[in-house]
């Protein structure tokens, strides 16, 4: 979800970017991918990162390109349920405001 300027006074209540998104809600393949992103953590240090393309690829296979958005909003639906964090530059950085390149981490 991108950040808009008209949230500003109500972000914290904030659920859905849009209509069409509140009907379409979390799908399987959303709850493929987040699966998927704790499976590659754990498989890994508890320090070490990920890129969301890790996981669309898993989930995607030759199509994986078409999850890289779904894949970071999984990253996003994560980060507020407490579970990992999402990071650029190897800072913790807030995941609506975040642009470009992200890695995700699980939380210490």
């Amino acid at each position: 979800m991108s950040w808009r300027k008209k949230w500003e006074r109500d972000w914290a209540d904030v659920r859905y970017c849009s209509a069409a998104c509140r009907r379409r809600g979390v799908s399987p393949t959303d709850r493929a991918l987040e699966a998927s992103i704790l499976t590659l953590l754990d498989a890994r240090a508890d320090d070490a990162t990920i890129c969301p393309s890790e996981a669309a690829r898993q989930v995607g296979g030759e199509q994986w390109r078409e999850l890289m958005e779904p894949a970071r909003r999984a990253a996003r639906r994560l980060v507020e349920a407490g579970r990992v964090q999402i990071t650029q530059a190897g800072h913790v950085v807030d995941p609506s405001t975040a642009k470009g390149p992200i890695r995700i981490r699980r939380t210490p």
